[in-house]
């Protein structure tokens, strides 16, 4: 038997998409677990709970993309260890993987840094942002009207600047 899991991060997307995919690869409607508004890195998440617990010797697990299974790529180890100790294979996109095969555990372990190091860099960036964010919030506030330099100011520095050695 199939079993399908699908993952949005934020409760604004929308799984479609991966339902859809999910139904092309085989899985029936009924045996599609979802997380709405859940990171990668949460392994705590009730549909990949419910997917995992589903599978039973000989059944695959269907993501759309390694990603949405885990974003870590330890998790995702741990998560194809659960696989492979109840004979469950995996298929992510159209390639099969079975925890088993050496060629498939190498993918795996590749695409699994990638997503991991896709998940460092989103946080990284964000903690970036921040500072900057909180310092244009902090301006902002301490001279909402402060007015422009005045116009007299400005022609009296061109005047200085053009004519150097001259006051006005």
């Amino acid at each position: 038997m199939k079993i399908g899991y699908a993952r949005v991060s934020t409760k604004g997307q929308d799984l479609t998409a991966q339902r859809n995919a999910l139904l092309a690869f085989g899985v029936e409607a009924e045996n599609i677990h979802v997380d709405h508004g859940f990171t990668g890195a949460n392994r705590t998440r009730q549909g990949l709970r419910e997917a995992l617990a589903s599978c039973r010797k000989g059944d695959t697990l269907v993501v759309t993309k390694l990603d949405r299974l885990a974003r870590s790529l330890s998790d995702a180890r741990d998560i194809v260890d659960e696989l492979t100790r109840k004979g469950v294979a995996l298929i992510w996109a159209a390639a099969s993987m079975t925890p088993t095969d050496p060629i498939g555990r190498l993918l795996f372990n590749v695409l699994g840094m990638v997503a991991e190091f896709e998940s460092d860099l989103i946080r990284m960036r964000t903690r970036e942002g921040m500072p900057t964010r909180e310092s244009q919030r902090t301006a902002s506030r301490q001279a909402p009207n402060s007015p422009p330099a005045s116009a007299s100011t400005s022609a009296s520095v061109r005047r200085r600047r053009a004519h150097p050695g001259r006051d006005r």
